[in-house]
């Protein structure tokens, strides 16, 4: 049993896998020392574990991981991985869009293959059928871009995402929602095109918070995933215990 930890910038992810499958996940505001003790209560001692962080923890965190678990790793960029990772500043590298290509590889293996994860920001990353990860392009999220265009205007209201959207508003609020939303899609929509230009057997894998919602919005095929992170961080978690 592998126990999977991964800290975001807004929620935390805990995820229990048996060899590819995932047994349990949950969402919660913070990972504690308290909350890891009542899994292992729960579910019994894992044999592997990974921590995975993109913000500050407590270091007591992984102290006691280490302590109490068999096998432990902290992902970061010195961690073996499932692929020849060719980004030229490795220690900047997101440990999310690690772990997504991680799990693009374990799913489409010896293909070319385009992760969109779109959450607090939204990243694409690329890697090729060599197993080669060349690189991604980073932008703003969703729920950021609405809170740039309150916070750096002095009448714009800040807004929440709306499920259907027009192709133009009839007043400032729609306006809004339409020119953020509308601005996503031709974004998600026109990278994907550039990447199938290039590599027409392209395989699109969307995930990360919002990704359910602009699926229904795409016209592209894509393939929703919404566990890719945990996928992938368990995947290298077992490619470091085995190698």
């Amino acid at each position: 049993m592998n126990l999977i930890f991964d800290i975001g910038n807004t929620q935390t992810k805990a995820a229990i896998y048996k060899n590819d499958k995932e047994l349990f996940t949950e969402s919660i505001p913070a990972l504690t020392v308290s909350y890891i003790r009542n899994l292992i209560e729960r579910f019994g001692p894992p044999e592997r574990v990974i921590l995975s962080s993109v913000s500050k923890e407590d270091s007591g965190i992984a102290e006691f991981l280490k302590t109490n678990t068999g096998y432990f790793i902290q992902l970061d960029e010195r961690t073996l991985l499932p692929f020849q990772n060719l980004y030229e500043t490795k220690n900047s590298l997101g440990k999310d869009r690690l772990a997504a290509i991680a799990g693009a590889c374990n799913i489409f293996p010896g293909a070319n293959v385009l992760v969109i994860d779109a959450g607090t920001a939204i990243t694409f990353d690329f890697i090729n059928d060599n197993n080669e990860f060349l690189g991604g392009n980073i932008s703003p999220g969703l729920r950021m871009r609405f809170n740039a265009l309150h916070n750096f205007t002095s009448k714009l209201p800040l807004l929440e995402p709306a499920e259907s959207v027009e192709l133009f508003g009839r007043n400032t609020n729609a306006a809004i929602i339409s020119g953020i939303e509308n601005g996503m899609i031709y974004e998600i929509e026109g990278c994907i095109s550039g990447f199938r230009k290039k590599f027409p057997d392209l395989k699109v894998i969307f995930t990360g918070g919002d990704a359910i919602f602009f699926d229904k919005m795409l016209k592209s095929s894509i393939f929703v995933i919404s566990n890719l992170v945990t996928l992938g961080l368990n995947r290298i978690l077992n490619y470091n215990a085995e190698n």
